[in-house]
């Protein structure tokens, strides 16, 4: 639920954006427009992206009392197609045109290595979560900004899930089944020119929680997604005819602020009293900080330097590992990165990539059944992402120095390594996946067109 919550902050945010843009009469008219952006028509298009599951298991063993719990987190690269029909109206004047939508897509997915091997009183057991396809049918609800929209989705998903366990009976077990749910996220499309529009999306996959039963053991999954894509698509319908409109300047400095959620995976190995378990920690939780940078622009190609810094509440108090005797509570209190930024602007639109230096706090506290300890360690490594930047002007309150902006961020902090219980050894490495929006105030007063 802490996921769904964030990803509709996030679509709040977009959407709240895009409607002041709307309802502010700017001035800053470049080009005379020839006609008005319409995204009513069909599409279809491609899009790849990356995948991580987050799916809660529980293993219970009658028979000598264990009940092992961590989260299986396959991860891995995507990719498909989506068609879809969009419907434009100005029906709502409060807020400029509005597009309302249906998507389907279908994805071949790579996710794999959800893999996590756990004591017990039987012996080593392993695990493991693939998810080898997926789909959705989807509606979508956005706000229309010229040939720029920012949207809400929801609807129905399914796909093929395969969780394995060996080490018990002989030969193991594993189900492999189709399983249906639901799905939510947010997005924003742009113009690339002609009939063709880019999007960067989110998406959040609930595939339901299954209770299977071998012998005497229990074992229940909760099967999570986290998505993070980009695609292109091609409009058949609608308008797509508009005055050519110089880039916006982005040049000089900016500062902000952003909010959004994160998801840890954490890949972790605990050794104590000879026995030695691999597993996954996933701190979870909602993200908020600043930003500041400065921009250089050649023509419509934007280079810059960016800082921010993030306050955050993830944590993983659900994982009980070595023979049920070992329990974590993991934390990533903060975090940080210092990044460049290379990008395009299609007129007041800016699509960049981004990457650099990133650092945090790892905090994990670990209890057995005589210590409880905790350690706190500040770590150091890399981040790699991409977003879109927008202008955002909230209802006429702002000027036109304001943009929002949504982003991607992966983030890997490294390992660590603690001793616990006298004997015992721990080594975590961390990494996130980061999805937040923002808004920016630029001091050079860009220049903004009117759609």
């Amino acid at each position: 639920m802490k996921r769904i919550l964030a990803g509709v902050a996030l679509v709040g945010t977009a959407v709240s954006a895009q409607a002041a843009d709307l309802a502010t009469k700017a001035p800053y008219l470049k080009a005379p427009v020839v006609a008005a952006y319409d995204w009513t028509g069909f599409y279809l298009g491609v899009n790849a992206g990356v995948g991580m599951s987050r799916s809660l298991t529980s293993h219970n063993y009658p028979a000598d009392g264990t009940i092992n719990s961590t989260y299986l987190q396959s991860e891995g690269a995507f990719g498909g197609g989506q068609i879809g029909y969009n419907w434009q109206t100005n029906a709502f004047s409060l807020f400029g045109p509005v597009l309302f939508g249906i998507e389907a897509d279908i994805q071949g997915s790579g996710a794999n290595n959800g893999d996590a091997t756990l004591s017990s009183g039987a012996g080593l057991v392993g695990y493991n979560q693939k998810l080898d396809w997926f789909g959705t049918v989807r509606g979508r609800v956005g706000l229309v900004r010229g040939p720029f929209v920012s949207y809400f989705t929801g609807g129905f998903a399914a796909g093929d899930v395969k969780t394995s366990v060996t080490g018990t009976i002989p030969g193991g077990y594993s189900f492999n089944r189709t399983q249906t749910g639901w799905t939510i996220g947010s997005g924003l499309e742009a113009a690339l020119g002609g009939n063709w529009t880019g999007k960067i999306e989110y998406l959040y996959l609930d595939l339901g929680n299954k209770n299977d039963f071998i012998g005497n053991e229990a074992l229940r999954t909760e099967t999570r997604e986290h998505l993070f894509r980009v695609g292109v698509n091609y409009r058949f319908g609608g308008n797509g005819l508009y005055a050519p409109v110089p880039a916006a300047n982005w040049a000089g400095f900016y500062l902000g602020g952003n909010f959004g959620g994160a998801t840890g995976r954490d890949r972790t190995t605990a050794s104590l009293g000879g026995a030695t378990d691999s597993f996954t920690l996933s701190p979870d939780g909602f993200i908020g900080g600043g930003q500041i940078g400065y921009n250089w622009q050649a023509a419509n190609w934007v280079f810059g330097l960016e800082t921010d810094f993030q306050g955050s509440t993830q944590r993983d108090n659900r994982t009980s590992v070595l023979g049920s005797n070992v329990f974590y509570d993991a934390k990533l209190p903060w975090f940080g990165t210092v990044r460049g930024r290379v990008g395009y602007s299609v007129g007041s639109t800016l699509f960049y990539a981004t990457g650099g230096y990133a650092y945090g706090s790892v905090k994990t506290n670990i209890v057995t059944a005589t210590t409880n300890e905790t350690f706190t360690k500040t770590k150091s490594g890399w981040t790699a992402g991409a977003g879109i930047e927008a202008p955002f002007t909230l209802l006429g309150l702002l000027g036109p120095n304001w943009t929002s902006k949504t982003e991607y961020l992966y983030v890997d902090l490294d390992s660590t390594t603690d001793l616990f219980a006298g004997t015992g050894v721990n080594t975590t490495k961390a990494t996130e996946h980061v999805f937040r929006t923002g808004i920016n105030y630029h001091f050079n007063s860009p220049v903004i067109a009117k759609y």
